[in-house]
């Protein structure tokens, strides 16, 4: 039987509007993207991981850092991030396909492997599967896998802005079309609104990079549980961003999203709400 070839992608670009070129800040001395891809490589089953960047100018000095990671890097469409991912999978003739934002540095190698072992062991099973819908690990554990037919069809099908942008909003938005599933935090705790380890603004800086200094110099292998035992002994690292805990892009489409509830996202202080929509009849 032909072994199945998963490739990896971790989607990365320099410019974001609440926080420039926060995947090259630094992080214990070391770019963020490189701290996360240390974390990743990590993992057991990844494959092969390309780094799939834009053809934007700037991201030039992504793949220059890639190349000095020994990481493939793909420059690729610079907002259509469903393409961007196809087109990485395509190239390298992926059987299944992994996303992993590059907003996510704290990431455990142990959660990327639950969900791809999940994954693989019901080969042929599901379309996709995800720790996502609904989300339990701390924010910033995001682990999604599929076919590379189900993303081919996606490709094809997806048709708004928001399902290009998002990657695969059209496979779990549409449960009725793939089969899929998700993979629950084992301890049964739900601290996907609560604890924040993604970045996004300024004050996730702060937290991760206090976070990399607390652990990494006596163990560059931490874990998942090892940060929530520094937070359980240090709590103001936690305060560090608590005012974005739960704070997710979900909030912009609510209107759109069809599996995705009010209740999956929370608003930054200051932030309009939007009204919900009324029914037509």
């Amino acid at each position: 039987m032909k072994r199945a070839r998963i490739v990896t992608v971790i989607q990365a670009r320099r410019c974001s509007t609440r926080l420039p070129d926060k995947v090259l800040l630094p992080i214990a001395g070391r770019p963020l993207l490189a701290r996360m891809l240390d974390r990743v490589r990590r993992a057991r089953l990844v494959g092969t991981i390309v780094v799939a960047t834009s053809t934007n100018p700037e991201d030039v000095e992504i793949q220059t850092l890639c190349q000095k990671e020994d990481i493939l890097c793909m420059r690729l469409h610079p907002t259509d991030l469903l393409d961007r991912h196809f087109r990485a999978a395509r190239v390298l003739q992926a059987d299944h396909v992994v996303k992993i934002p590059s907003d996510c540095p704290l990431i455990d190698p142990t959660v990327i492997d639950r969900v791809l072992e999940f994954y693989l062991r019901r080969e042929g099973w599901f379309d996709y599967v995800s720790n996502l819908h609904p989300a339990s690990y701390p924010d910033g554990n995001d682990v999604e896998v599929m076919s590379f037919a189900a993303l081919e069809t996606a490709w094809r099908e997806a048709a708004s802005p928001m399902q290009r942008e998002h990657t695969t909003p059209f496979l779990w938005d549409n449960p009725d079309r793939f089969r899929d599933w998700h993979v629950s935090w084992e301890t049964g705790f739900n601290y996907s609104l609560t604890h924040r380890w993604t970045i996004d603004y300024p004050e996730d800086y702060e937290f991760i990079r206090a976070v990399y200094d607390a652990l990494l110099p006596a163990n560059p292998r931490f874990t998942l549980r090892s940060i929530l035992r520094l937070l359980a002994k240090r709590p103001e690292l936690a305060r560090l961003n608590a005012k974005y805990a739960g704070v997710n892009w979900y909030r912009h489409h609510l209107g759109e999203l069809k599996t995705v509830s009010a209740d999956e996202t929370q608003f930054p202080e200051g932030e309009a709400i939007p009204e919900p929509e009324l029914a037509v009849t």
